[in-house]
């Protein structure tokens, strides 16, 4: 099993997410759960495309780290 990060944004009226893992693979959804379960299966998708050509399937290499930023007033 492997651990992809998901990149979920904000739209005008739902939401959008994306693997950087993934170039390409991305899902929408109308909450941050139906986006997250939707790009759960775009990516299962896209892993059973790569297994049935006998491409590699890629190893999650990105890393997500917050930053805090303090605003002057």
């Amino acid at each position: 099993m492997f651990r992809y990060p998901v990149i979920i944004e904000k739209a005008n009226g739902n939401y959008s997410a994306y693997s950087p893992d993934f170039p390409g693979c991305v899902a929408t959804g109308k909450t941050i759960q139906k986006t997250l379960e939707n790009i759960r299966s775009a990516i299962a998708f896209h892993i059973e495309g790569l297994k049935k050509e006998r491409l590699p399937i890629p190893e999650p290499k990105t890393n997500v780290e917050y930053v805090e930023i303090t605003v002057p007033a």
